[in-house]
């Protein structure tokens, strides 16, 4: 046994309930550290298996809309408003919760989903699909009378959303009574991540009850993006886009130094990382520690959709390897270009290895 290990196993003896973060806060080393020693420890038999009581496999948590995608792909290089178009017509498993939780699991992490399926064939597919993704689908609320929540979209030639009609009422259905019911499952979660498609009440119940647990926020667009402002400094990490932002902060952004004063308003108010979308421009971050400009990587842009998802899942990943805020905005914009590049809108090839072959090219 090596000391470290000796150090490790008498801090358990010691409280046996003891997370593997706070263990590495006592030691001053990583988490996964902690986790590879235990992993010894228990494969040289002085932690039996099962029998340790830690809570060894740390999980994320994604609260917020599932739907299907219905989308629309136009033949040619120009979309023609007002008339048909002859194209193609795809139908695929979408929602950004659900999106997120998706390209987390693809990302090799331990991620489970709360929202609200109705009980139709729509409903059947997301659970199954998204299940075989990775995604732990086993405290979905399913409502068999109630029609699933279901997202129509038309893009243009370059595979930009053009326009988009929502059917998402279902989503009003997920009730406190529903995160209540789950508030074990919330609060053992080693971080939460929500999409503002969930009614305001609910995001400022889960902000209040469980502030104890980082709360990482997807502002999802500028109406809904408004639900957020009341309880907007209950969480670690947001990312809006310049739109979403001015929303938040009344700051118009036509420049880094807007985007700077935007980003320090949140700061004020209690979140720790911001990350804020300029377009062509780049992504602008700042937490207590720093700021940046980073500018956006020449990429073919194939289906422009899944980018956001992409980069919150690249933000939990992030978080949860304890990545520094810089190492975080190079990932996660590393996920968004591999995003873009593929006709789904979750590019199944997604992964941290990719994901760091596409970073490798951006230098």
């Amino acid at each position: 046994m090596t000391k470290r290990e000796k150090e490790i196993l008498e801090i358990i003896r010691e409280n046996p309930m003891i997370s593997q973060k706070e263990c590495s806060e006592i030691l001053g080393i990583t988490r996964s550290s902690v986790a590879g020693h235990i992993m010894n420890l228990t494969n040289k038999g002085f932690i039996r298996g099962k029998g340790y009581i830690l809570k060894e496999d740390e999980y994320a948590l994604v609260i917020g809309g599932a739907n299907i995608d219905i989308q629309g792909f136009p033949s040619g290089d120009h979309l023609t408003m007002g008339d048909s178009n002859p194209g193609e017509v795809r139908i695929s498993c979408g929602g950004v919760g659900r999106n997120i939780a998706e390209n987390m699991a693809r990302m090799g992490m331990d991620v489970k989903l709360l929202t609200v399926l109705g009980g139709d064939v729509y409903g059947r597919q997301l659970q199954e699909e998204s299940s075989a993704a990775g995604v732990d689908m086993n405290h979905v609320l399913r409502l068999p009378d109630e029609p699933t929540s279901t997202y129509l979209s038309i893009l243009n030639g370059s595979g930009d959303m053009a326009v988009a009609v929502s059917h998402m009422d279902i989503t009003k259905k997920i009730s406190i009574d529903y995160i209540r019911e789950k508030a074990r499952l919330v609060r053992n979660a080693a971080l939460i991540v929500v999409d503002a498609n969930l009614p305001a009440e609910i995001m400022e119940y889960i902000t209040s009850e469980f502030s104890d647990c980082p709360i990482f926020a997807d502002t999802v667009s500028t109406a809904k993006a408004v639900k957020l402002k009341n309880c907007i400094g209950a969480f670690h990490t947001v990312k809006p886009n310049r739109l979403e932002a001015e929303i938040l902060t009344d700051v118009r952004i036509l420049s880094e130094e807007d985007a700077g004063r935007a980003a320090e308003i949140l700061l004020t108010r209690g979140v720790k990382r911001v990350f804020i979308s300029l377009g062509e421009e780049g992504l602008y971050y700042r937490d207590s520690r720093g700021q940046e400009l980073i500018r956006q990587p020449e990429t073919e842009v194939i289906n422009a959709t899944g980018a956001g998802d992409a980069f919150m899942a690249g933000l939990a990943y992030s978080f949860m390897e304890e990545y520094g805020i810089r190492e975080t905005a190079r990932f996660c914009m590393g996920a968004s270009a591999l995003a873009i590049g593929h006709e789904k809108t979750i590019n199944p090839n997604i992964s941290v290895e990719n994901i760091k072959s596409i970073i490798r090219e951006m230098k």
